[in-house]
């Protein structure tokens, strides 16, 4: 479901953590609904956002990365802050305070805990449509590679998706998360949803 820019969302800068990952189709969509995209992959890149975006690809290589850039504890500071963060697939699992298979550097920003790859490796990769009521009653066109569910959740964590009994989509004061891949689809509602939340928290 393509949608019009939006002016509400002109002066909005969105970061985008560029080190590894589908970040180029996050800048795609953020652009495409009206707000400006940083890609970020260096500490200097952080300064002055509105936003941040962690996008999918391999969570361990997403966290390393972080630490040798010396980026996870200034995230990490910047969330505790406020600032409000979009977490797909990877960047959900970067932002949840547990994974339940493995350890690697996390965020520990969500109250959630996950399991990595719950849905299988990438040649068991698929596409659902599902029920987002946040985004209205048309369903939300969900890809899932290697995606992780949401094992258990926090009392202030708002699930907001399911899909075969697992959470698959949340939203925690400022924070959004979704197991699948919104940038990766025509349908910009999610960012959309995102960037009327970074709106409202500047009002």
């Amino acid at each position: 479901m393509p949608a019009m820019s939006d002016s509400r969302f002109e002066n909005l800068t969105t970061g985008i953590l560029a080190l590894q990952g589908a970040f180029h189709e996050h800048a795609v969509a953020l652009e495409k609904c009206g707000a400006t995209a940083r890609k970020v992959r260096r500490r200097r890149d952080l300064a002055g956002l509105d936003a941040l975006v962690i996008p999918g690809g391999e969570s361990t290589t997403i966290g390393k990365l972080m630490v040798s850039y010396h980026l996870l504890d200034e995230i990490k500071g910047l969330g505790a802050e406020g600032l409000p963060m979009l977490g797909t697939c990877a960047g959900l699992v970067m932002l949840a305070r547990e994974v339940v298979d493995g350890d690697q550097p996390l965020l520990g920003l969500m109250d959630i805990k996950v399991r990595r790859n719950a849905f299988g490796r990438q040649v068991k990769s698929f596409e659902a449509a599902l029920d987002v009521q946040a985004l209205g009653e048309d369903p939300f066109p969900g890809i899932f590679i290697r995606a992780p569910w949401i094992e258990s959740a926090g009392p202030g964590v708002d699930i907001l998706a399911e899909y075969d009994g697992h959470g698959i989509a949340a939203r925690q004061d400022k924070m959004l998360v979704t197991a699948f891949h919104p940038e990766l689809t025509d349908d910009l509602r999610l960012h959309e949803l995102f960037l009327r939340m970074v709106y409202e928290d500047r009002r």
